[in-house]
Parts: C-alpha cells; structure tokens; sequence
C-alpha cells in the first residue's frame, strides 16, 4: 500500500518545483527538462586522458601489405620451415659434448628463425604463414626437449651432457 500524499500538501510540489528549475540549470541536461522538443543526442562518454575518434568516423583499418610485404614473409616462412625439416637429417652424432652443443644450436636457430617469420607475419597481417612459423617454433621447442629432458633427469631414459 502506497502513500500519496494529499493533493493539498504545496510543500512537495514547490520541493519538485525546486529540483526541477535546478536540474535544468545542468550543462548537460535532458533538453527535455529544458523545455526544448528537441530529442538529445546521444554524447560519448568523455574520460580524461583517453583520446576518441567522433561520432560516425571510420575506423582505420592496417594497409594491405604490399607484393613485396607478402614475399618477403612468405620468404622467412619458408627458410624456417625448411631449416626445420633439414633438422631431421642430421649428419652427426650429437649424444654428447660439442656435437651436442652444436646441435642445441642450430635447434636455437630453427626456433629463432620461426619466431621471426611469426613476428613479420603477424606484422603483415598474414594468417597462414603465422600458423605455419608459430608451428616451427614448437618444432624446435620439441627438438630442444628431446635433448634437454633426458639429461635434466625429467624423463625415463637418462643421459649425459658430456662424454666420458
């Protein structure tokens, strides 16, 4: 049950008189309580510090990569895939010392050389080559574990660092 107050009481009325005339004394007031019949329109929330584009501008969007652009990753792409493949053949024995260090190395540079085509990839825009540069970059993570977590002591299978 709701109370109304009587329709007599004046001091209510002058109350929301009051907070009317001051409500439309805001700046940024409905122009509604203005009197106005113009409907507001709709203002950007302003924060400070944070810079906007106006109402109705279009978004930039990154330029299209230039012929040049595209062959230039697809260039990097391709070298890390096919550093990445040729890791596979090997030549030499790489169970210990130098032969191991070296082979970390030119595992290093596989991972390297993905990071870098996925980096002008995703610079450019250029979804394929990213996924294939990224999955070079696993590649040479999984070449790297195959070697390290043996002699860490983290795998069934033990080794050693140095030959003795």
């Amino acid at each position: 049950m709701s109370k109304n107050p009587p329709s007599g009481d004046d001091s209510l009325d002058g109350m929301s008189a009051e907070v009317d005339r001051l409500l439309k004394k805001l700046p940024g007031a409905d122009p509604m309580l203005r009197g106005s019949g113009a409907t507001p329109s709709p203002l950007p929330e302003r924060r400070p510090g944070v810079v906007t584009a106006p109402a109705g501008a279009a978004v930039g969007r990154a330029p299209e990569p230039t012929a040049q652009e595209k062959l230039g990753v697809w260039l990097r792409t391709g070298l890390a895939v096919l550093v990445g493949a040729l890791m596979t053949q090997w030549p030499y024995a790489h169970a210990c010392g130098w032969s191991l260090s070296l082979y970390l190395a030119a595992v290093a540079a596989v991972t390297v050389a993905g990071g870098w085509g996925s980096v002008f990839a995703w610079r450019h825009r250029m979804g394929a080559p990213h996924v294939l540069s990224v999955a070079v970059v696993f590649w040479g993570m999984m070449l790297a574990a195959l070697q390290v977590l043996p002699r860490i002591g983290y795998a069934a299978a033990s080794a050693s660092w140095r030959c003795l």
